[in-house]
């Protein structure tokens, strides 16, 4: 199980590294996400997968008896994933506007903050008429 994990941890970390070496503004939101749920699977991991009790100390003992399943992980995954869901949406709406005002989500096009240009004739239809 342990290998497995590694072999799924290694692919979404190399996954993300390569979507975000991309141009692409979508693709780079695509390798942080990877990244993101990479380091989740890391840090579960290393919280060692035990299938045991939960950690409630029984009546009458004063602590834990293993095999108990360590929360401490488990809560830092659980505020990673809020934390990354905030962020990404930050994110999705940012390069939502970015790609309305600029017309484009290429890197090597983003090179200005000016808004794109209009149609003409658009602002000829929305004057009132005389």
């Amino acid at each position: 199980m342990k290998v497995i994990l590694a072999i799924v941890i290694g692919a979404l970390f190399a996954g993300g590294l390569y979507m975000m070496l991309r141009r692409n503004l979508v693709k780079i939101l695509i390798g942080l996400l990877l990244l993101g749920h990479a380091v989740n699977l890391f840090v579960f991991t290393l919280g060692r997968l035990v299938r045991g009790i939960p950690p409630l100390i029984p009546n009458g003992e004063t602590v834990l008896t293993p095999p108990y399943a360590d929360p401490v992980p488990q809560a830092l995954i659980l505020t990673a994933i809020v934390i990354s869901f905030g962020v990404t949406s930050f994110a999705v709406i940012l390069l939502r506007q970015a790609y309305l005002n600029l017309g484009t989500e290429d890197l090597n096009q983003l090179r200005t903050t000016e808004m794109r240009e209009e149609d003409p004739t658009v602002l000829e239809d929305s004057e009132p008429s005389k």
